[in-house]
């Protein structure tokens, strides 16, 4: 996968789960790079490009401090992915409450 791809997709983007994971541990707030790859069994460079790519897909930014780059979450690009999910969300709500009309009026009466 190239890195130009990558970043040009959100999906693609949080579709790695080390990636997803990352985004996860920044809820918590701003860490340094070497905080976020404590429970990774990777070398500090693999999870820097990991970073990379968030970065370049506007999920992370990243600020220097000292010598250390903190890193901190930016959700906004999720909403990308938050309504592609909520229409099929109403798509499989519509289906369930079909379904549940269907049971009501089939239903089998006990004998």
């Amino acid at each position: 996968m190239s890195r130009p791809a990558a970043s040009a997709d959100i999906f693609q983007v949080i579709a790695d789960p080390t990636r997803r994971a990352l985004l996860d541990r920044l809820r918590e707030g701003e860490q340094p790079v070497k905080q976020l790859a404590e429970p990774f069994e990777m070398t500090l460079p693999a999870i820097s490009q990991h970073l990379q790519i968030l970065c370049e897909a506007g999920l992370v930014t990243q600020r220097r401090a000292g010598r250390q780059r903190l890193y901190q979450l930016n959700p906004q690009p999720l909403k990308q992915v938050s309504q592609w999910v909520a229409d099929y969300e109403q798509f499989w709500q519509e289906k369930l409450d079909a379904l549940g009309e269907y049971l009501e009026n089939n239903s089998c009466s006990e004998r």
